[in-house]
């Protein structure tokens, strides 16, 4: 009876699972870099947001989808923000003509496209450590 039982539950959510991975397919497929925007932004729509020096930010919606949103020029303090306001201007839309407000500074968006989620610690040192080695690749080569 309990091996009956089991089984006809696990046959009842086999669909489930498959319903779950079908939905998060899409999210895993779709097009990176193409100019977007985040309707409606607010704590419920907005999950989180990784800065990205004072250059720009990762933004994640509810849909855990990520977007990268580039300034006109730096806004100081993203790095150390806790929290971020976004001016949209009345339009009820994040995208490149809205604005984002870090401690009292509002930070134009000049670029508000798709992304990859935001590289970790490990992925950004790495970077670093081969952009050095290219640059004493560089010097190295200039005094030979």
């Amino acid at each position: 009876m309990n091996r009956l039982f089991a089984l006809s539950l696990a046959a009842a959510l086999l669909p489930l699972s498959a319903t779950v991975a079908a939905e998060r397919a899409p999210q895993e497929s779709r097009a990176l870099g193409v100019e977007t925007g985040i309707s409606f932004p607010s704590n419920a729509t907005i999950r989180t947001f990784q800065a990205d020096g004072e250059d720009g930010v990762w933004i994640q919606d509810s849909r855990r989808d990520w977007y990268y949103a580039t300034f006109f020029g730096p806004c100081r303090d993203i790095d150390f923000a806790q929290a971020i306001g976004v001016d949209t201007r009345g339009t009820s839309r994040l995208d490149k003509f809205a604005s984002l407000l870090v401690r009292g500074e509002r930070c134009a968006i000049s670029s508000f496209v798709t992304s990859a989620p935001p590289p970790t610690k490990e992925e950004r040192k790495a970077a670093r450590e081969a952009e050095k080695a290219a640059k004493a690749a560089a010097d190295a080569a200039k005094s030979n």
